[in-house]
């Protein structure tokens, strides 16, 4: 349901129209440091994850082993993501 009297782009102030038309701009890499910062916290939480699923798989706990594994590999992946993209 379409009102008569809604603005429209063409009553807009001009810096509204120019705000329409800008391209957002790519984000900025992160330096190496702070990527390998990054990385060695992961790797550190997947020893935890690890530790965690093999403590669960050896008491019988199989969904928490699972789920503690999965979650290992996922930090795992992200942090070779975070490497490699930045």
């Amino acid at each position: 349901m379409a009102r008569g009297n809604e603005p429209t782009t063409a009553d807009a102030p001009d810096a509204v129209r120019v705000l329409e038309h800008v391209e957002p701009a790519e984000p900025a890499q992160r330096p190496l440091i702070e990527r390998i910062g990054l990385a060695a916290i992961a790797v550190v939480l997947v020893t935890m994850f690890g530790a965690i699923a093999i403590a669960a798989l050896s008491g019988g706990q199989l969904f928490l082993g699972i789920m503690a594994g999965t979650g290992a590999l996922m930090t795992l992946w992200a942090a070779g993501v975070t490497l490699r993209r930045g």
